[in-house]
């Protein structure tokens, strides 16, 4: 009862916490931070035991990793051998001995600087990949770097946790047969992973039992975790291995499918447990003292990842990025100091100071990716001054105007049949790159009128708008507009309001950007289904037919949400009553 008790307590908080925080723009991991301070035993103290709360937790972390894992093909892995050896290999050297020294300088012992030192050194993977999922940035190049920085810091847990007993003045017995044990169970993860594990997902999957699939999957990577912590290797480790095995599976994406839902609140459960570790009433007492630490860890480490990454070759703003993701203290970290503590190495005060800053680190991660994003990033992008290009006289019969993914296919029509064009591109980094591919396009901004001349328009016959910014193109369909009204604009429209403001400025021909291909879908949909491909053409026809002279009749009335409404639902009523109609009159034809 006490355990759907403290459950019950945990959902609740975090139902209000989270989507509270989230409408004041803050991330979900502040919001179940909070929570977990909330709740800890140094505020409110609803939930007493942390530590046991916090071993339950991990079990977040062990199937985010096993997620990653199963993202990863062995071959893409060992592609990343020299980024996780050689970036993650420096990182957790330069910063454990960077923090090692200072607490020297100190006056700590050297046992206890190298645990601390090493300890802050690792950076939090169930934060990191959590914020960096969230942005859509695992992919990017900072993001690949800070994956293979915190896969390596999670190898080195194992060792740190090894020579803990060392430097306590114990002495483990440590031998061959640990090492036997490992190359064993490396050993049963690859043979089972082919041999068992999936003829046994092949034999659920012919049963039919969707539960018996989700249960399976828990059951290989909580089993995969439990089997790697008895030999004293981090579960996270045990679980990405396991997901790394079983990454070409051909049921990987049912594994995924089955485990998302547990991952995400099993990390929200982490990440309010870590809060929960906090002691605000030491904070209280020491504001200065405890957050000058945690913003110090973080510039530190900012800057030597920085320099780490600019060793590596990335540019600034790689580097910056990097800085700012690993920044913080990491889950490991408390792992450590405890294991420190246990054996007498680390004094209890210590130890609970150093989490408290560690902790602090975590929580100011997101507003650090904040303060990136809307001040440092905007800085960091390099200026260009670079003036407009000059357009060489032409006589082409076509203006393009933006040449993005939209433009580049009207152009390459147009090249197939030897129509002269004139391209035209306000970004500057995409003329730098289309032109590497042959492509004849001018930097500058469409919208203006010296430009336009310069480019031919007063002799072009068709003005092409297939710029992607909305404003944007409004701006040069009125400038072609009101200078060239001989030339005919052909429009790129995002989507129905963008429509009816280019039907403003007297634009008659008008492509709505996904609207012709969403028709082309529909009908192979309706031919997929079984109708023949004449009635499905028609039926699409008709539809295109209608929605035109639909959107005429709307353009009048756009500006009035009521009245487009009243019509919208209007118009559904009279497209299913002319299908009908339809249907009825073919069913007559094929009787007679």
């Amino acid at each position: 009862m006490k355990l759907l008790q403290t459950t019950v307590i945990f959902l609740g908080a975090a139902l209000l916490m989270v989507p509270l925080l989230k409408r004041f723009g803050l991330a979900s991991v502040i919001g179940y931070l909070t929570t977990g301070i909330v709740l800890g035993p140094h505020a409110m103290g609803m939930i007493s035991d942390t530590h046991q709360v916090l071993e339950f937790a991990e079990f977040g972390v062990v199937m985010l990793l096993f997620l990653i894992g199963l993202e990863l093909e062995p071959s893409r892995l060992w592609v990343l051998r020299h980024s996780v050896f050689g970036l993650g290999g420096l990182q957790v050297l330069l910063t454990g001995l960077l923090f090692m020294g200072a607490g020297v300088w100190w006056g700590a012992s050297t046992p206890v600087s190298f645990i601390v030192g090493f300890g802050l050194a690792m950076s939090s993977t169930a934060f990191v990949l959590q914020l960096l999922s969230e942005k859509n940035q695992l992919t990017s190049q900072y993001g690949r770097k800070a994956f293979a920085i915190l896969l390596f810091q999670d190898l080195a847990v194992v060792p740190l946790l090894a020579v803990i007993p060392l430097l306590a003045g114990q002495n483990p017995d440590i031998g061959w047969a640990d090492l036997g044990k490992l190359l064993l169970v490396a050993a049963v993860f690859v043979v089972s992973s082919r041999t068992l594990v999936r003829p046994a997902f092949r034999f659920i999957a012919g049963a039919g039992a969707r539960e018996m699939f989700t249960a399976a999957a828990l059951f290989i990577v909580i089993g995969a975790a439990i089997l790697t912590e008895l030999l004293g290797i981090s579960m996270a480790m045990g679980a990405f291995a396991a997901g790394v095995l079983l990454a070409d599976s051909e049921y990987r994406h049912e594994l995924e499918a089955s485990l998302q839902p547990f991952k995400g609140l099993l990390l929200g459960l982490f990440f309010i447990a870590v809060g929960m570790t906090a002691d605000i009433q030491l904070l209280i007492d020491e504001p200065v003292s405890i957050l000058g630490l945690a913003l110090l860890l973080m510039l530190a480490k900012l800057l030597l990842l920085a320099l780490i990454g600019r060793i590596s070759g990335a540019d600034l703003h790689c580097n910056v990025h990097l800085g700012v993701s690993l920044a913080q203290g990491g889950e490991f970290a408390f792992v450590l100091f405890t294991a420190a503590v246990a054996d007498n190495l680390l004094p209890v005060d210590m130890a609970e100071r150093l989490i408290l800053v560690v902790t602090l680190t975590m929580a100011l991660t997101p507003l650090a990716f904040m303060l990136l994003e809307k001040f440092i990033e905007p800085r960091l992008r390099p200026r260009e001054n670079r003036s407009f290009d000059e357009v060489p006289e032409h006589d082409s019969q076509v203006i393009i105007a933006g040449f993005g993914r939209f433009g580049q296919i009207v152009a390459r029509v147009l090249r197939m049949h030897h129509i002269p064009f004139t391209a035209l591109e306000a970004d500057v980094r995409q003329v730098d790159f289309v032109r590497r591919f042959g492509n004849r396009v001018y930097y500058g901004n469409p919208a203006n009128i010296e430009l336009l001349r310069s480019a031919g328009t007063v002799k072009a016959r068709i003005f092409v708008l297939a710029m992607d910014n909305i404003e944007d193109s409004i701006r040069t369909a009125q400038s072609v507009h009101h200078h060239f009204p001989h030339v005919a604009i052909y429009a790129r429209a995002r989507d129905r309001a963008h429509a009816y403001r280019l039907m403003d400025l007297g634009v008659k021909v008008i492509n709505r950007e996904t609207y012709l291909s969403s028709l082309s879908l529909a009908e192979k949909v309706l031919t997929g289904l079984g109708m023949p491909e004449e009635q499905a053409a028609q039926g699409v026809a008709r539809f295109q037919e209608y929605d035109e002279e639909l959107i005429k009749r709307q353009h009048a009335i756009y500006q009035d949400e009521a009245r487009l409404l009243e019509t919208t639902r209007q118009s559904m009523d009279e497209l299913e009553n002319l299908f009908e109609s339809d249907a009825r009159a073919a069913a007559k034809k094929h009787d007679d």
